[in-house]
C-alpha cells in the first residue's frame, strides 16, 4: 500500500488521442490545483478570524463554523480529484508488484475501470441528493444547502473525466480494450446474479464487504474505491434502500468539522520542515545525547515524539526528521537497515501522541472527548519508546565513539536556546485544547500561525515559493484521506443495516476470558486491520461497533482507543504489508529489504509495549 505518486498512464502516449488526452489532463490538473490551494488558505483564514473573534474580540463570529464546513466539502472533494490525477489515492501493491510487467499493466488498467465504474455507478445520485438539498437552507448564511453537497458531484464527475483521459494516454489499446471487457462482464454477470443474492441473506456481507473488498484492495485499486464499490454493490443489488442515502452516508463522514484539522495539521507539518523548527528540535537533542553509545538513535525516538505532537502526520514526521539524522546516523556507521527498521518503528510508537490524525479520526467517529484522547495519549508512546530504546542500547553497547566529540555546556545551552520555540509549540497546542482555550480544529490555526511568526521572526527561513506546492501537497493528501473517510462511513452504515453490528456485538461478548479476552481478539484483529487497511479506514469502519462493546464489558474508552490505535500502527509500519514501512523506506531512500530483519526486535519490543499499555490502564487515563 502506498500513497506515492504512481500514475499508471506511465507509458508515454504514442497517438494522436493519447497526446490530446495528456494535454487536456495538464489543464484540468492546473484548473483543480489552483483552487484546491485557495480553499487550504481560506480555510485557515476562516477558522482563525473564528478564534480571533472569539478569544481576543469577544464577538463570535456565527457564521465562521458554517462557511468553513461548506468549504471543507469542496477541499475535499476537489482534494481528492487533484490526489486522483497525480495517483496518490491509497492502495495496496504488495501483491501487484510482484507479479510480471505484462499482468502488472493490465491489473493497473483494472483498477483505473474499477474507480471509474465506481464514479460512475454514484455520480447520478450524487447530482439527485444536491437537487434534494436545494430545499434545505444553512443556519447562519441562509444559502441553500445544495451549494455545499454539490462538491460531491463536482468530485465525482472530476475523478471519472480523469480516468477516461488516463485511459486515453494508454498506447496498448488492446489491454485497455481488455479491461474495460472484463469489467463489464463482471458487472452484468453481478446483475443477472441480483435474484440469487436477494435470497442469501447475510452471506452477502461475506461476497461484498469481504470478496470484492479484498479482491479490488489486492488488485491495487485505490481503498476508497473498492469500499464504495462494494458498499454499491451490497444496497444496489440485495436490497431495496436507495443509493442516494450513499451518498448522503459519504457527506455525513466527510463532513464532520473536527476532521477539519485534518489538512491543517498536515499543513502545519510541512511548516515545520519549511522554517527549519524540526533541525532545531534534533539539534538540540544531538548535543544531549550524540556523544552517547547509540544515541543518535535516541535522538531520533526522541525527536519523533517531540515532532508527532505538532505535524499530526506520520509521513510529515518522517520527512521532517529524516533528512536532518539519517545522514550524520550513516556517517557514524549506522546501517541502513537498522536505521530505515527504526524510523518505521518510531512511526508506530508515535501514532497516539496528539494531535494525531488518528486520535481526531476516533474523536469524530465514536464520540469520545478529543480532549480525554489528546491527555491520554502521551504516556502509552512513552511506554513503546522505552522498549525501542531498550533495543537500540542493545543493539549498539559496543559501538565505537572515539572520533565523536562531546558538546560542551556552551554549545548545548545554544542550541536549546534555539530550539526552545520550537520545542514550545507542541507543548502550546496541547494546553490550548485540554485547557479548552480552542478546539482540536481551531488549534491547528494557532499552531499555523506561531509556526509562521517563528520561521519569519526567529529561524529567517520561509521560502514563500514553497507555500503554493504545500497548500497543493495538504489538499491532496486530505482529499484522499477524506475520501476513505466517506466511503468507510458509508460502508459501516450499510453493515449495521445489515444487523451485523448487533451479530458482532454478541459474539465479541460471548468470547471467553470476558474483558481480557475481548481486548486480545481486539489487538490481534487491529493489528491486521491496520496492516491491510491503514489506521483511519479501518477505524471508521469499526470503531462504532467495537467502542460501544469495551463500554458494554467497562472498558474506558479512552484506554480502549489507545490500545486500538498502537495495534493498527505496529500492523501500519511493520512489513510486508504496512504502508507507513514502504514510506519509511521512501523517505529515506533505502530499499525495504535492507530493513525487514533488523525491524523485527523493534516490533517485539512495541508488541512487549502495548500489552503493557493494555493490561494497565492507568498508562491511559491515570492524568484524566
Amino acid at each position: 500500500m502506498h500513497i506515492a505518486r504512481t500514475n499508471p498512464q506511465a507509458a508515454q502516449p504514442q497517438d494522436a488521442i493519447g497526446a490530446c488526452a495528456a494535454r487536456l489532463q495538464r489543464l484540468l490538473s492546473h484548473c483543480l490545483t489552483i483552487p484546491a490551494a485557495l480553499l487550504v488558505a481560506v480555510e485557515i483564514c476562516v477558522l482563525l478570524a473564528g478564534v480571533t473573534g472569539r478569544y481576543v474580540f469577544h464577538t463570535p463570529l456565527i457564521w465562521s463554523d458554517e462557511l468553513a464546513s461548506i468549504l471543507f466539502l469542496w477541499l475535499a472533494m476537489i482534494g481528492s480529484a487533484v490526489a486522483f490525477e497525480r495517483g496518490e489515492h491509497m492502495r495496496m501493491t504488495a501483491v501487484v508488484g510482484k507479479l510480471p510487467p505484462s499482468t502488472r499493466a493490465f491489473i493497473d488498467v483494472l483498477a483505473t475501470v474499477a474507480a471509474l465504474v465506481f464514479l460512475l455507478l454514484v455520480l447520478p445520485h450524487a447530482l439527485e441528493y444536491a437537487k434534494e438539498e436545494a430545499m434545505i437552507s444553512t443556519p447562519a448564511l441562509d444559502i441553500a444547502n445544495s451549494w455545499r453537497v454539490g462538491a460531491m458531484a463536482f468530485g465525482f464527475g472530476m475523478m471519472a473525466l480523469l480516468s477516461l483521459l488516463r485511459l486515453a494516454q494508454y498506447s496498448d489499446r488492446r489491454t485497455v480494450g481488455r479491461a474495460l471487457a472484463l469489467a463489464a462482464i463482471l458487472v452484468v454477470a453481478m446483475w443477472m446474479l441480483q435474484p440469487v443474492f436477494q435470497k442469501l441473506g447475510n452471506l452477502n456481507l461475506v461476497i461484498f464487504f469481504v470478496v470484492v473488498v479484498a479482491g479490488c484492495v489486492f488488485a491495487g485499486v485505490p481503498i476508497a474505491f473498492a469500499f464504495g464499490l462494494a458498499t454499491l454493490g451490497y444496497i444496489m443489488l440485495t436490497t431495496s434502500t436507495p443509493v442516494l442515502i450513499v451518498v448522503g452516508r459519504m457527506d455525513e463522514g466527510m463532513s464532520h468539522l473536527i476532521l477539519l484539522s485534518v489538512p491543517l495539521f498536515v499543513f502545519l507539518g510541512q511548516l515545520i520542515e519549511m522554517t527549519g523548527m524540526a533541525r532545531a528540535m534534533v539539534g538540540f537533542l544531538a548535543t544531549l545525547l550524540g556523544h552517547v553509545r547509540g544515541g543518535l538513535h535516541y535522538v531520533l525516538v526522541g525527536a519523533m515524539y517531540l515532532v508527532s505532537g505538532i505535524s499530526g502526520s506520520k509521513a510529515a514526521d518522517m520527512a521532517a526528521i529524516a533528512p536532518v539524522l539519517l545522514p550524520e546516523m550513516k556517517a557514524r556507521g549506522a546501517k541502513e537497515g537498522d536505521l530505515v527498521a527504526l524510523l518505521a518503528a518510531t512511526g508506530a510508537q508515535t501514532e497516539t501522541i496528539p494531535p494525531s490524525i488518528v486520535l481526531i479520526t476516533i474523536g469524530s467517529v465514536t464520540g469520545v472527548s478529543i480532549s480525554a484522547l489528546f491527555t491520554g495519549g502521551m504516556l502509552p508512546g512513552v511506554v513503546l519508546a522505552i522498549g525501542l530504546i531498550a533495543v537500540v542500547f542493545w543493539r549498539y553497547r559496543r559501538e565505537d565513539l572515539s572520533q565523536v566529540a562531546r558538546a560542551s555546556r556552551t554549545e548545548i545551552a545554544k542550541a536549546f536556546l534555539v530550539a526552545m520555540p520550537a520545542i514550545a509549540l507542541p507543548f502550546i497546542i496541547r494546553a490550548a485544547v485540554v485547557e479548552g482555550v480552542a478546539t482540536a480544529t481551531e488549534v491547528s490555526t494557532i499552531g499555523i500561525v506561531y509556526a509562521i511568526v517563528a520561521g519569519l521572526l526567529i529561524y529567517r527561513r520561509f521560502d514563500f515559493k514553497r507555500l503554493y506546492p504545500m497548500l497543493v501537497d495538504t489538499a491532496s493528501l486530505s482529499g484522499a484521506i477524506l475520501l476513505i473517510i466517506g466511503a468507510a462511513t458509508a460502508m459501516a452504515w450499510g453493515l449495521t443495516q445489515s444487523g451485523f453490528s448487533s451479530t458482532l456485538t454478541e459474539a465479541m461478548r460471548s468470547l471467553p476470558g470476558g474483558a481480557v479476552g475481548f481486548m486480545a481478539v481486539s489487538i490481534l484483529a487491529f493489528v491486521i486491520l491496520g496492516s491491510v487497511l491503514e489506521g483511519i479506514p479501518a477505524i471508521v469502519l469499526f470503531g462504532p461497533l467495537v467502542f460501544p462493546i469495551a463500554h458494554a464489558m467497562g472498558i474506558h474508552e479512552v484506554h480502549y482507543a489507545m490500545v486500538v490505535i498502537l495495534s493498527m500502527g505496529i500492523g501500519l509500519f511493520a512489513p510486508p504489508f504496512g504502508v507507513g514501512y514502504y514510506a519509511a523506506c521512501a523517505i529515506s531512500k533505502i530499499h525495504p529489504d535492507e530493513g525487514i530483519r533488523p525491524i523485527v526486535g523493534y516490533i517485539v519490543a512495541m508488541v512487549a509495549g502495548l500489552i503493557v499499555v493494555a493490561a494497565v490502564p492507568w498508562i491511559s487515563i491515570g492524568f484524566l
